[in-house]
Order: structure tokens, then sequence, then C-alpha cells
């Protein structure tokens, strides 16, 4: 018969299995976490701001 693996996470970033409760393996895996947060971050700003420059484009020359 199989052997029963025990109850387990994988880590977000490298796939390692981890301890319940937790979601990262390493320091390592953390700080790169911490990058791609940073960086989607960026990334939503960016784009609320294109939505906001259309908008305003829209307002001030769609009547012509």
């Amino acid at each position: 018969m199989a052997e029963k693996i025990p109850q387990h996470y994988h880590c977000q970033i490298c796939g390692k299995a981890i301890p319940l409760g937790e979601t990262l393996c390493s320091q390592e895996c953390k700080e790169k976490y911490q990058k791609i947060m940073r960086r989607r971050k960026l990334w939503i700003y960016f784009l609320y701001g294109m939505v906001a420059a259309l908008v305003i484009v829209f307002v001030l020359y769609g009547n012509y």
C-alpha cells in the first residue's frame, strides 16, 4: 500500500512542499515574491493612469 503523505502546501514561487500555514519556503523566495508584487503593483498603477488619461481625452475631445 502507498505511504500516506502528510498534509502540506507548496511554495508559491518554487513549488517545494512546506508545512501547513506557510506560503513561502525561504528568504530567497520571499524576496522574489516581494519583487513580483512590487512589479505587479506598478503595472496596476500604470494601467489605472492609462484608463484615466483615456477618459480625460474622451471627455475633452469627445464632443467635437
